[in-house]
């Protein structure tokens, strides 16, 4: 595990394939996940020649609580800081959920660091995200039952093919929620006012929406994953057997997608 320094705080990350030469990837989770979450797909592409950072949000897993800002555009600038830090060039972001509106802020925002971006399970929009939904999730996260809830909705959400240590995962998530400056940050997190993402005009960045067939935060996931790769002008690739988290759920889908996505950015630079 290493550590970024920002301004007010630290981001936790974890470094596959610290000695290779090739192509960086940095990796961005939703919000109540860990940076683990990226294991399989870290592994697999350090063994291709990849180094691939992957992340903590801001309060999760072992990053700092000390932050005040929760948004994705926060992460963004986290996501951009660790590229730099990591002297990265032609870099590939890969998001998940929130980490997935985060990574296409930092493409827009860095068009010169940022050169492909995949987009797992993303949140580019909020729709119906009213007063009445906000005031559910606040009273759905007080503790003591927050953390329990949080987990148990976790685990529905991983509908499909289970991952493999999926046990130990959820372990690493309740160890997170249990100190309470991290689970205020989470859930902070969670209530922040993230932006939408609903043109994104002006992006460089290859683009490649992964999505799992199964994804119970959409009615329609599919649909969902259209209109996001008409934002970005990418191509979809929808995962059958998956919920919202392709990157553990089917990295024998994700990897093979993500080298198809730094084939076409190699081609292009």
């Amino acid at each position: 595990m290493h550590h970024l320094r920002r301004p007010q705080g630290r981001i936790a990350y974890d470094l596959h394939g610290a000695d290779n030469d090739g192509p960086l990837v940095v990796c961005v989770p939703g919000m109540f996940d860990h940076r683990a979450s990226f294991r399989f797909v870290g592994s697999a592409l350090a063994d291709r020649g990849f180094r691939v950072a992957a992340m903590d949000l801001r309060g999760h897993g072992d990053s700092d609580a000390t932050f005040d800002d929760h948004s994705n555009r926060a992460a963004a600038t986290d996501a951009i800081a660790l590229a730099e830090e990591l002297g990265g060039t032609d870099v590939i972001m890969v998001g998940n959920s929130l980490g997935g509106a985060a990574v296409t802020i930092a493409a827009l925002e860095r068009p010169d660091l940022v050169a492909g971006i995949a987009l797992l399970a993303p949140f580019l929009r909020n729709e119906g995200d009213g007063a009445l939904k906000r005031l559910g999730h606040r009273l759905m996260l007080v503790r003591p039952w927050g953390p329990r809830m949080l987990v148990a909705f976790y685990d529905r959400l991983n509908v499909g093919r289970t991952p493999r240590g999926h046990e130990e995962h959820k372990r690493r998530i309740r160890d997170m929620l249990r100190p309470r400056a991290h689970y205020r940050s989470v859930v902070a997190t969670v209530l922040a006012r993230s932006e939408q993402i609903l043109d994104a005009g002006g992006l460089r960045a290859r683009a490649t929406v992964i999505v799992g067939e199964q994804d119970p935060d959409w009615p329609d996931p599919a649909a969902e994953a259209a209109w996001v790769s008409s934002v970005v002008d990418g191509s979809v690739e929808m995962v059958p057997e998956c919920g919202h988290y392709p990157q553990s759920q089917r990295p024998d889908v994700v990897v093979p997608a993500l080298l198809r996505l730094a084939e076409q950015v190699s081609a292009g630079a």
